[in-house]
């Protein structure tokens, strides 16, 4: 980038980070995105608030440049100068060997794509489904979904995100991973690094339901009740939900309020997205493989042998 002109070389020393996300005189190699000619202090702001973003480079260039980068990072990744004003940072503590991702909403009641039989690789595992009442969990993994002609099986109430502590939640989602099959990555989690919007800094962990097929690669569509049904609408034939769901049929409920429309064994999940979740709207993110926790294998019933 043009930024290499202002830079009096590289120098043998440690990058003091201060036990922050960001320090004085550093630079990562490539990656821009973008940039923007805006004061030092204001980069790492500019950063989190840019969809895709990951981490940053400020330097005098033109007046005071700021250098937006993606793709996943971690400091070690940074390299010192002997430029004493350039600034460096990343918006958030990522682990190493993520990969940089997006993320959407929906909650459209019908059955889990991931809660038919023979959905996990090299095991008889499936989510569990629930009968119309969202409570009475079917034993018949075969039962036609609730969004299909006379289908009875529908997602289960309990399959809602919640905070764990005010920088970790669990949740589950639909997703499309490059280089996985459905079978691959059903009931698989994920952990989600947050890297833009109100959320930066905080994390989720998601087990994959859904195999979403209106879903983009490293999308991880959360969900979450009242976020939109999208595609389809099994809320009107479960719950008597609007035709296109509860709120806008992409996106869902606009606020807080929205969330009393909804039944009441749904409406703290819906809550989840205007509280912890801060109402971000479609942050981006950095994921990785994690082991399951307990209590989301406990709600899906589903876990995977590698």
């Amino acid at each position: 980038m043009v930024v290499n002109i202002l830079i009096l070389g590289y120098v043998r020393c440690d990058i003091n980070w201060n036990g922050n996300n960001w320090a004085m005189s550093c630079d990562f190699h490539g990656n821009d995105m973008s940039n923007a000619q805006i004061a030092s202090n204001l980069c790492g702001g500019k950063c989190a608030n840019t969809q895709g973003c990951t981490h940053f480079t400020w330097t005098q260039y033109n007046g005071g440049t700021c250098w937006m980068k993606q793709g996943a990072v971690s400091k070690s990744d940074a390299f010192a100068t002997s430029d004493p004003t350039m600034v460096c940072g990343i918006v958030n503590s990522s682990p190493t060997g993520g990969a940089a991702g997006t993320t959407t909403r929906y909650w459209d009641c019908c059955k889990p794509s991931c809660a038919w039989p023979g959905k996990v690789s090299g095991s008889n595992a499936y989510v569990k489904s629930c009968q119309k009442d969202g409570n009475t969990v079917w034993s018949d993994g075969n039962v036609a979904s609730g969004c299909g002609s006379g289908g009875t099986a529908f997602v289960c109430n309990n399959q809602i995100p919640w905070a764990i502590n005010d920088q970790l939640a669990y949740g589950f989602a639909a997703a499309t991973i490059p280089g996985l099959t459905e079978q691959q990555r059903c009931c698989a989690c994920y952990k989600l690094d947050f890297t833009s919007g109100p959320v930066v800094g905080k994390s989720m962990i998601v087990q994959v339901v859904n195999s979403g097929s209106d879903v983009n690669p490293n999308q991880f569509d959360l969900q979450i009740p009242g976020g939109g049904v999208g595609i389809f609408n099994g809320c009107s034939s479960q719950w008597n939900a609007p035709t296109d769901g509860w709120g806008a049929r992409y996106g869902g409920v606009s606020s807080s309020q929205g969330c009393y429309n909804l039944p009441g064994a749904l409406q703290q999940g819906c809550l989840f997205r205007f509280q912890w979740f801060k109402g971000a709207d479609n942050p981006s993110m950095v994921y990785s493989r994690v082991k399951c926790p307990a209590e989301l294998i406990a709600r899906t019933g589903c876990s995977r042998n590698d």
